[in-house]
């Protein structure tokens, strides 16, 4: 047995590296109008939900939707009474929803008593081939999958004008949101600030080589 498992151990932990570095993928809309150059502009990133407000949590995502901004080239103003424009952000991830996935049982490869799989003659006929009661029919199993959203708004603070509307969604089996806005900031913020009125499908890697194609 000790040789087995210091097979299995490697290979393991080989599958869970491997699981763990499955590209992240959101939808992006987003609609836009020209956006002020950034030499002189300053932001300020404020709660959609007036309850966000002075939370941490809000905090931490707020400062990764600034960095974007300020890898941009706009700044970040000292309190947003005095920033040129105000960047309105959301999050949220539902309860989700269960889905069924079935895989075929080892029973339906091939039977080697014959075409269909019995023991001819008088004895009943009992298959080996597909669905055999003894190696199994399909594997079903259910898991559940959650959809997760940010939404951001750009509003130029002396009219109210709205110059941006953006969202990025993802389905995954994560609800965490410290993993998950993040990324979905980053997808917001790829190729920002897109085509307005398209949607597109982002991939977010983890060496930094995001994809954008249109979704289907």
């Amino acid at each position: 047995m000790k040789p087995l498992a210091r097979v299995a151990l490697p290979l393991a932990l080989a599958l869970g590296l491997s699981a763990c570095a499955t590209p992240f993928k959101a939808d992006v809309s987003r609609f836009a109008v020209p956006l002020p150059a950034p030499q002189g502009q300053t932001f300020a990133v404020v709660p959609e939900d007036p309850k966000l407000a002075g939370g941490l949590e809000f905090a931490t995502y707020a400062n990764a939707v600034a960095a974007e901004m300020q890898q941009l080239g706009y700044t970040r103003a000292a309190s947003p009474e005095t920033a040129d424009m105000l960047v309105r952000f959301d999050y949220d991830v539902d309860n989700g929803r269960e889905r069924v996935r079935s895989t075929p049982g080892v029973g339906g490869a091939f039977s080697p008593w014959g075409r269909w799989g019995g023991w001819g003659g008088g004895f009943g006929a009992w298959g080996y081939g597909f669905n055999d009661p003894f190696f199994g029919g399909p594997d079903v199993r259910s898991y559940t999958v959650y959809t997760s959203e940010v939404d951001l708004k750009i509003d130029r603070r002396a009219d109210g004008q709205r110059l941006f509307e953006g969202k990025a969604e993802a389905v995954s089996r994560s609800n965490r949101l410290p993993r998950l806005v993040p990324n979905l900031v980053d997808a917001l913020f790829t190729d920002f600030p897109g085509n307005s009125g398209e949607t597109v499908r982002i991939t977010i890697r983890d060496d930094g080589e995001n994809t954008v194609r249109p979704t289907d």
